[in-house]
Protein backbone atom coordinates (compact mmCIF):
# COMPACT_ATOMS: atom_id res chain seq x y z
CA UNK A 1 0.00 0.00 0.00
CA UNK A 2 1.41 3.44 -1.00
CA UNK A 3 2.09 5.85 1.64
CA UNK A 4 0.23 9.46 0.95
CA UNK A 5 1.46 12.69 2.71
CA UNK A 6 -1.30 14.55 3.91
CA UNK A 7 -1.52 18.20 3.52
CA UNK A 8 -2.25 20.48 6.74
CA UNK A 9 -6.01 20.17 6.20
CA UNK A 10 -6.12 16.74 5.67
CA UNK A 11 -4.12 16.38 8.64
CA UNK A 12 -6.40 18.74 10.73
CA UNK A 13 -9.43 16.78 9.72
CA UNK A 14 -7.80 13.54 10.30
CA UNK A 15 -7.13 15.03 13.86
CA UNK A 16 -10.42 16.40 13.82
CA UNK A 17 -12.15 12.84 13.58
CA UNK A 18 -10.09 10.91 15.84
CA UNK A 19 -10.49 13.17 18.71
CA UNK A 20 -14.13 13.01 18.22
CA UNK A 21 -13.88 9.27 18.06
CA UNK A 22 -12.23 9.33 21.62
CA UNK A 23 -15.23 11.68 22.72
CA UNK A 24 -17.60 9.53 21.74
CA UNK A 25 -16.10 6.24 23.50
CA UNK A 26 -16.30 8.39 26.61
CA UNK A 27 -12.54 10.10 26.94
CA UNK A 28 -11.64 13.42 27.93
CA UNK A 29 -10.81 14.74 24.96
CA UNK A 30 -8.46 18.40 25.78
CA UNK A 31 -10.00 21.42 24.16
CA UNK A 32 -13.54 19.67 23.84
CA UNK A 33 -16.05 21.10 25.72
CA UNK A 34 -20.03 19.85 25.42
CA UNK A 35 -22.21 21.36 27.57
CA UNK A 36 -25.58 18.38 28.06
CA UNK A 37 -28.84 20.44 27.68
CA UNK A 38 -31.48 19.36 30.62
CA UNK A 39 -34.88 18.55 28.71
CA UNK A 40 -37.57 18.47 30.93
CA UNK A 41 -39.29 14.80 31.31
CA UNK A 42 -42.56 15.87 31.90
CA UNK A 43 -44.48 19.06 31.02
CA UNK A 44 -47.74 20.44 31.68
CA UNK A 45 -48.55 21.57 28.16
CA UNK A 46 -52.01 22.64 29.63
CA UNK A 47 -50.87 24.60 32.44
CA UNK A 48 -48.16 26.65 29.71
CA UNK A 49 -50.90 27.20 27.12
CA UNK A 50 -53.07 28.24 30.56
CA UNK A 51 -50.72 31.09 31.88
CA UNK A 52 -50.71 32.81 27.92
CA UNK A 53 -54.53 33.05 28.38
CA UNK A 54 -54.51 31.07 24.91
CA UNK A 55 -57.38 28.51 22.97
CA UNK A 56 -55.88 25.65 22.25
CA UNK A 57 -56.19 26.63 18.72
CA UNK A 58 -54.67 29.99 19.15
CA UNK A 59 -51.39 28.41 20.90
CA UNK A 60 -51.66 26.08 18.33
CA UNK A 61 -51.01 28.27 15.50
CA UNK A 62 -49.25 30.77 17.40
CA UNK A 63 -46.21 28.37 17.85
CA UNK A 64 -46.13 25.81 14.96
CA UNK A 65 -48.34 22.55 16.50
CA UNK A 66 -51.10 21.12 15.03
CA UNK A 67 -54.50 21.32 17.18
CA UNK A 68 -54.75 17.75 17.15
CA UNK A 69 -51.46 17.21 18.71
CA UNK A 70 -51.73 19.79 21.16
CA UNK A 71 -55.33 18.18 22.23
CA UNK A 72 -53.45 14.85 22.62
CA UNK A 73 -50.49 16.41 24.71
CA UNK A 74 -52.77 17.87 26.86
CA UNK A 75 -55.25 15.01 27.01
CA UNK A 76 -51.78 13.01 27.86
CA UNK A 77 -52.71 10.83 25.36
CA UNK A 78 -49.43 11.20 23.72
CA UNK A 79 -46.05 12.80 25.03
CA UNK A 80 -44.31 15.71 23.21
CA UNK A 81 -41.15 14.45 21.99
CA UNK A 82 -37.65 15.86 23.28
CA UNK A 83 -37.32 18.32 20.32
CA UNK A 84 -40.86 19.65 21.17
CA UNK A 85 -40.22 19.69 25.12
CA UNK A 86 -37.14 21.85 24.47
CA UNK A 87 -39.80 24.37 22.51
CA UNK A 88 -42.58 24.15 24.81
CA UNK A 89 -39.90 25.04 28.27
CA UNK A 90 -39.14 28.45 25.72
CA UNK A 91 -42.57 28.86 25.14
CA UNK A 92 -43.69 28.49 29.02
CA UNK A 93 -40.48 30.93 30.05
CA UNK A 94 -39.80 33.28 27.26
CA UNK A 95 -43.36 33.21 24.35
CA UNK A 96 -42.84 36.66 23.03
CA UNK A 97 -39.37 36.18 22.47
CA UNK A 98 -40.35 32.64 20.32
CA UNK A 99 -43.15 34.19 18.80
CA UNK A 100 -40.99 37.33 17.40
CA UNK A 101 -38.53 34.75 16.12
CA UNK A 102 -41.35 32.70 14.50
CA UNK A 103 -42.76 35.48 12.94
CA UNK A 104 -39.60 36.88 11.55
CA UNK A 105 -39.23 33.90 9.87
CA UNK A 106 -42.28 34.16 8.26
CA UNK A 107 -45.05 32.56 10.50
CA UNK A 108 -45.39 29.73 12.73
CA UNK A 109 -48.32 27.61 10.88
CA UNK A 110 -47.33 24.01 10.08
Amino acid sequence: MKKTKFNKTESSILKSLNEAVRWAAGEDVPGVKVTQVRVPAKLDVKAIRSRLGMSQIEFAHSFGFSASTLRNWEQGTRKPETTARILLTIIGRAPAIVQRVLNEQGGAHA
